[in-house]
């Protein structure tokens, strides 16, 4: 009986091995199974794709700045003394040649004074000498000195004179009290800033246009001019500068003049785009063929794109581009209508690379 029981016992661990060996063979087979499968699955790499066509495309170019006033000035005092009035406030309109302030100016207008009877004196002087020069009373050089002497006198007056002028301080450009600096009873000195008037009717809109487009365009141009803050609403611009120079990024500087409403709506600092708007015969044009900004690999700049080929491998393509219309550029060469473009999943590409397309 104990013979036949470890017999038993024998049989029962052999069939456990072998059912657990066989559960392993299974296991494996199904893993190598899955693993050939997952393979097969990433041997191609899923991308987004787009067609190159031939599109009737809006060629208006667009550029955004920020509107400036037209003329801005800060009011410097060019002599020292007390404010004793301050005939205007913040957000007050005024006029070339209008009074700001006035500084008390006793020293100047001692001096002044002083300078009128200098003048005067020497007025008199000169006269008795060029009349005593008729008589021979006299030398030519007597009459010299004293002309030399009243010329003095006058200078000096006109200048005493100027700096009383300097206490008044006048407006030199028309526009609008932007700060007021001073309050009466405030002491000035040289190059103290009283006032900063900005004159709004008209402003300047600085924005940087692509070389592609510069050349469309002159000085004199209208363009029309659109405020973030008033987007239902149209302005008049006119083309005012065009910088000879580019900056690094091959832009040129343009500085495009807009009128203001009678209400001043517009103001300096706001938001504002320039619409170059197309040439009505090149609006006529024929479509143009283009292709999605993003089917671009590293940016336009590059000008290299990946082309589907029909046994679903990509080629990495030289293309020229040309008109940049924001979300589509124009192709000169390289690309033809109705070819297939990757537009997204480039950075797993390389060139010859199997592709599923995803969309």
């Amino acid at each position: 009986m104990k013979i036949l029981k470890n017999i038993l016992i024998v049989l029962v661990v052999l069939t456990l091995i072998g059912w657990a060996a066989m559960t392993l063979m299974n296991n494996k087979r199904k893993s190598e199974e899955e693993t050939r499968i997952v393979a097969q699955v990433n041997d191609s790499i899923a991308v987004n794709v787009s067609q190159v066509s031939y599109q009737n495309i809006n060629t208006d170019y667009v550029a955004n700045g920020t509107f400036e006033p037209f003329q801005e000035m800060m009011f410097p005092s060019e002599v020292s003394g007390k404010v004793v009035r301050v005939m205007v406030d913040e957000g007050s309109y005024v006029r070339v040649g209008q009074t700001l302030a006035i500084i008390r100016g006793d020293a100047q207008s001692i001096d002044l004074s002083a300078a009128q009877a200098a003048y005067q004196n020497a007025l008199t002087d000169n006269q008795r000498y060029e009349n005593a020069l008729q008589t021979g009373g006299v030398t030519q050089q007597q009459v010299d000195a004293s002309r030399l002497q009243l010329k003095n006198a006058k200078a000096q007056l006109d200048q005493a004179r100027l700096r009383v002028g300097d206490m008044n301080i006048k407006a030199t450009i028309s526009g609008i009290v932007n700060q007021r600096l001073i309050e009466p009873g405030s002491f000035v000195s040289p190059g103290t800033n009283m006032f900063e008037i900005v004159n709004v009717s008209s402003l300047k809109l600085r924005v940087e246009v692509d070389e592609s487009q510069i050349v469309r365009f002159k000085v004199g141009d209208n363009i029309k001019v659109k405020a973030s803050v008033y987007p239902d609403k149209e302005f008049v611009g006119r083309i005012s500068f065009i910088a000879p120079k580019a900056t690094a990024s091959l832009n040129f500087p343009v500085e495009i003049q807009v009128s203001n409403s009678a209400g001043n709506e517009l103001k300096a600092g706001m938001y504002g785009t320039a619409i170059f708007s197309t040439a009505q015969d090149e609006v006529k044009a024929k479509p143009v063929l283009v292709a999605p900004r993003a089917a671009f690999v590293g940016g336009v700049n590059n000008q290299e794109v990946f082309v589907v080929n029909p046994d679903a491998t990509v080629e990495l393509r030289k293309i020229s581009a040309g008109r940049n219309f924001g979300e589509w550029i124009e192709i000169l060469e390289g690309l033809k209508d109705g070819q297939t473009v990757v537009t997204s999943g480039q950075i797993n590409l390389t060139d010859g690379a199997k592709v599923k397309v995803i969309q």
